[in-house]
C-alpha cells in the first residue's frame, strides 16, 4: 500500500502509520461521508425519487422515477457500494447535488479533516476527492459512532425493493474480511486511478482499531 494507518478508536492512538499525510482518492470509501451527511438531514421512512439512471462504475441498476426509502438507498451505496444509490441521495437533497457536497464538505471541517475534500456523492471524480489515511480514519471512527451506520456497514446480505414492491434488489457486501477476526465494517473503495482503498473496524478485546 502506499499509504496505511491504524487507530486505536478510543484513545486515537496511532499503533501503525505508513505515509499518514499523502493526499489520495477517496473512491467509493467517499460512501463514508455522503452516509454521515445524509443521517443528519434524511429519516430512515423518507422517500427519495431516482432522478438519474446513466451512472458508470458499481450500481444496483435502479431507474429513473423509481421511488426508494431513504433507508435502502442507504444499504445500497454501502453495501455493493451503488453510485446510483449516492447520487440519488444527493439528487433528493435541497438543491441537489451541488448542495449536498457542500454539505459533505461542512461536515469534513467540523469533523477537523482539513487534508479532505468532496466533489461529488460517489467518489468517481479522482481529480478533486482525496484525503490521506490519517483523516480517513478519523472520519471512520465519527461514522462508526452512529448506531444506523455502524449496523448498515455490518450486513452481509440485504434484500430491499422500491415502494410498491414492484422491483427487487439482492444487495452483497463487497467487504471480503466482514466477520473474519472481529471485523465489523466498514467501506471498500475503488477506481482505476485510486487503485484499491479500503477502510476497516476491528474489535480487539473490547477495543476498536
Amino acid at each position: 500500500a502506499l499509504a496505511g494507518i491504524i487507530m486505536d478508536d478510543t484513545s486515537k492512538t496511532i499503533v501503525f502509520s505508513k505515509n499518514p499525510v499523502l493526499r489520495f482518492s477517496l473512491a467509493s470509501t467517499t460512501k463514508i461521508m455522503t452516509a454521515l451527511a445524509a443521517l443528519e438531514y434524511y429519516k430512515m421512512d423518507d422517500i427519495l425519487t431516482i432522478k438519474t439512471d446513466d451512472i458508470e462504475g458499481s450500481v444496483a441498476g435502479f431507474k429513473k422515477g423509481e421511488k426508494i426509502s431513504f433507508e435502502n438507498l442507504l444499504y445500497a451505496m454501502l453495501l455493493p457500494s451503488a453510485n446510483d444509490a449516492a447520487l440519488a441521495i444527493a439528487d433528493n437533497y435541497p438543491g441537489g447535488e451541488k448542495e449536498f457536497v457542500k454539505k459533505m464538505n461542512e461536515k469534513a471541517l467540523s469533523l477537523r479533516l482539513y487534508s479532505t475534500h468532496f466533489a461529488d456523492s460517489n467518489g468517481l471524480d479522482d481529480s478533486q476527492n482525496y484525503t490521506t489515511v490519517t483523516d480517513l480514519a478519523n472520519l471512520a471512527s465519527a461514522a462508526i459512532k452512529n448506531n444506523i451506520f455502524s449496523k448498515v456497514v455490518s450486513t452481509k446480505i440485504k434484500i430491499i425493493s422500491d415502494i410498491g414492491n414492484s422491483n427487487v434488489y439482492v444487495l452483497k457486501n463487497l467487504n471480503k474480511l466482514l466477520g473474519v477476526q472481529g471485523i465489523n465494517g466498514i467501506k471498500t473503495g475503488y477506481t482505476d486511478e485510486a487503485g484499491g482503498v479500503l477502510v476497516t473496524s476491528e474489535m480487539q478485546d473490547a477495543h476498536r482499531l
